[in-house]
């Protein structure tokens, strides 16, 4: 009779994965101090990359470490320059696809051609969803953005897609500031929803609406304002400051309705020229912004204030990994 041999119980070469230590975090090149603030909420390391460009411009992306098996999360907004940034993004993802890891998350703090959400005209194309689709196709196996533009980019994913918010930060910030008569104002009809979510959570602040006519892309001419501002401090919130037009010209008529001073607010601050004279002319108290894109030396003034999202995306990093509730942090 031919029995079989008691093997040993094989030993592992390297100690397995817990869940804790399968979390990569790995950072492009559009925002690598915010990345650096995620890894140390997450009291990690970025993960080691060598990120270069050929003569031709192509980009070249190595991950120099194993990710076989892990949760990798890829930071990059896709924020100026655009399209390199997102090229960046998709490359990263293939990598990580090409590695083996488990899971990809793409975090993208700015969603850059998010406002090419809907064809406004023929023969237009709908570049918030092309967008959509690549990161899908490079193999993203899941998204969290930061205010979208508009909400319905979420369906736009075949992909689970976690949304979070920056308005309690704003929120938080402007609290401790105890401005007296606040009113929140949102600069177009498009954002009152967004203006009366924050408008609840300052305690039920009152809200105004400035009625405005778009004539051209990055153009704005404002007509009126719905609501009362005067004497008031007016609060401009948005989820972007782009050119800066539709805002100074949403505080423009806010003073000339009487608001005694003018804060604006937004999660995004892309200040593509003009933006900066506009912001630093005199008519805001103050510009709260977010470091969801890299606000350098040279596009800041002394009315401006940056505020970190890191805490925020580092703990909803972490929920996801630890398969634990997002919404609740908004609640």
């Amino acid at each position: 009779m031919i029995r079989s041999a008691t093997l040993p119980t094989p030993q592992p070469i390297l100690p397995s994965l817990t869940d804790n230590n399968r979390l990569r975090l790995l950072s492009g090149s559009a925002n690598i101090p915010l990345a650096q603030e995620v890894a140390r909420y997450l009291g990690m390391d970025l993960g080691p990359m060598v990120r270069k460009r050929f003569a031709d411009g192509e980009l070249y992306i190595q991950i120099q470490e194993s990710i076989r098996g892990c949760d990798v999360y890829l930071l990059q907004p896709t924020c100026r320059p655009v399209n390199d940034h997102l090229m960046e993004l998709l490359i990263m993802i293939d990598a990580c696809r090409r590695a083996s890891a488990r899971q990809i998350t793409a975090v993208i703090p700015y969603y850059g051609y998010a406002r090419a959400d809907r064809k406004t005209a023929g023969r237009e194309s709908i570049s918030a969803k092309l967008v959509a689709n690549l990161i899908t196709q490079a193999g993203a196996s899941r998204v969290l953005a930061m205010d979208l533009h508009s909400a319905q980019i979420q369906g736009y994913f075949d992909i689970p897609l976690d949304h979070v918010y920056g308005s309690p930060i704003l929120i938080d910030y402007l609290s401790s500031k105890q401005l007296p008569d606040l009113v929140v104002v949102s600069p177009d009809v498009g954002g009152v929803a967004r203006a009366r979510a924050f408008a609840k959570k300052l305690d039920d602040a009152p809200l105004a609406i400035i009625d405005k006519r778009r004539q051209a892309h990055n153009v704005a001419e404002v007509m009126n304002v719905i609501g009362d501002v005067s004497g008031k401090t007016a609060v401009l919130v948005d989820d972007m400051i782009d050119t800066a037009g539709t805002i100074l010209e949403g505080a423009k008529i806010l003073k000339e309705n009487g608001a005694r001073q003018v804060y604006a607010c937004a999660t995004h601050a892309v200040f593509s020229p003009p933006a900066i004279e506009r912001l630093s002319s005199g008519l805001f108290e103050e510009v709260i912004v977010t470091n969801t894109i890299p606000v350098s030396e040279e596009l800041r003034f002394p009315q401006l204030t940056v505020l970190s999202v890191a805490n925020l995306l580092g703990e909803t990093i972490w929920r996801i990994h630890e398969d634990s509730s997002v919404s609740s942090m908004f609640r």
